[in-house]
């Protein structure tokens, strides 16, 4: 970096990593914090002076409505805003974008959406009724409009990305993916898709990709993989090609996919790893399911039966899973361990090799696939808790059953990105669509 001019000593104060407001965290460049909507150029509050410091007499002997004298913390909401509540349980309705699978508590901030100060619908100047904005309107005040950096020209409020929560429905396969309660972005991808077979049968795929957090562009990575992935498997599906060679012909696409990321960047030396993530799919196609994985992105077998054992059909390329194979250690004493999730396989220029994991499987009875990102199955590791957590009627109504998985990763804690496929099996598809992410 060049020196700085002998006119410039003193640089303006930059702008705090965390929120004063809410403590969420937030890049440099943003305007307004994306949960409280607070200006994160102003400058910090100046923090009140008790009355016994200031040296004038309390309200009372207890303070009317206060604390007993100690210090409170107000509490903070680190999901996604919600303008609105979810369609009830029993609706297949797809959310709008930006939206967590719970609904909005009606008594909260948002319950008057669409009023202004008071719920008049007046200006905030009392002056007169405010014109409705012409395009999107804030999912947190519900008065103002957004502008072309995606903040309310009203309250301020950044308003949710469009990946920060997705929803997808294809006949015989649903996804839904969110942000999650901890994550500022949304890393994982997935892409849905449908294809006619020779013969005129029909196919159902699910591609799931989780970024890798700790390479440049992991967001990157992932759409270009479920995108490529999902590509790729329906041409040679619909060209004829086995289900299984089709799979890893489409892991392999999706690798070159995330390594041309790399050739993208600056050709200075920049010292960061180049793009990556991980990669999991599922294709049904008659009788059969094949799973296709590389990384820790997983597939689960759940039975509508559920006296019939479920199970986990992928291995993971983890730290954790080698240690097990080893037999250095039991599966629950490596992932208890801090280096669990540390992964040995990937797509992404810096993966020393690729090695993708392709397997079919023919269940006697009907049931679901469950493909998943690790921000899921954290809350549900083993298949006998997969199975406990995957609703009764998910071969009938996936969307609401991965909505349903995504809610328990958030009443979890949500510590992580969250992304879920549900595939019925054998599959409903009637016919063939376009790949959809």
């Amino acid at each position: 970096m060049p020196p700085l001019p002998e006119s410039a000593h003193k640089a303006p104060a930059a702008r705090p990593a965390i929120c004063p407001g809410c403590s969420e965290p937030h890049d440099p460049g943003d305007r307004f914090c994306g949960a409280c909507g607070r200006d994160l150029s102003a400058p910090p509050p100046v923090a009140p002076v008790s009355p016994e410091a200031a040296g004038e007499p309390a309200d009372g002997a207890d303070g009317a409505g206060g604390s007993g004298g100690g210090d409170t913390t107000s509490s903070f909401v680190l999901a996604p805003p919600r303008g609105a509540a979810s369609p009830p349980p029993s609706s297949d309705a797809t959310l709008p974008l930006g939206f967590s699978a719970h609904g909005a508590d009606s008594t909260g901030a948002t319950g008057n959406r669409g009023t202004g100060s008071g719920g008049t619908g007046k200006d905030s100047t009392g002056s007169g009724h405010r014109e409705a904005p012409s395009g999107p309107v804030c999912v947190a005040c519900g008065v103002g409009g957004v502008d072309d950096d995606g903040y309310c020209e009203h309250c301020g409020h950044a308003q949710p990305r469009q990946r920060d929560h997705q929803e997808r429905e294809l006949a015989g396969v649903a996804a839904v993916s969110d942000r999650g309660l901890r994550h500022h972005r949304n890393e994982d991808a997935f892409a849905l898709a449908t294809a006619a077979l020779p013969g005129g049968a029909a196919a159902v795929a699910a591609v799931v990709c989780d970024g890798v957090s700790t390479a440049y562009r992991p967001d990157d990575a992932s759409a270009a993989a479920a995108t490529a992935g999902s590509d790729a498997l329906v041409a040679a599906l619909e060209r004829g090609t086995a289900p299984d060679d089709a799979m890893r012909e489409a892991l392999l696409t999706a690798f070159d996919a995330v390594g041309a990321l790399a050739a993208e960047e600056p050709k200075e030396p920049i010292h960061r790893n180049s793009p990556a993530c991980t990669y999991v799919s599922a294709v049904v196609t008659g009788q059969v399911f094949t799973v296709g994985w590389i990384g820790d992105s997983r597939a689960y077998w759940v039975p509508d039966d559920r006296e019939r054992p479920a199970a986990r059909l992928t291995e993971d390329d983890s730290w954790a899973a080698r240690m097990v194979e080893a037999g250095l250690m039991s599966e629950a004493e490596a992932y208890a361990d801090a280096r669990a999730h540390a992964i040995t396989g990937w797509l992404g220029a810096d993966a020393a090799e690729v090695d993708p994991h392709v397997a079919a499987f023919q269940p006697e009875c009907p049931g679901v696939v469950v493909v998943c990102t690790d921000g899921l199955w954290n809350y549900a590791e083993s298949a006998a808790e997969m199975a406990e957590a995957v609703p009764a009627d998910a071969r009938t109504r996936p969307l609401a059953s991965a909505r349903s998985l995504l809610g328990m990763a958030l009443d979890g804690g949500g510590h992580d990105n969250v992304t879920v496929a549900v595939l019925p099996f054998p599959a409903a598809a009637a016919g063939a669509g376009s790949p959809s992410a």
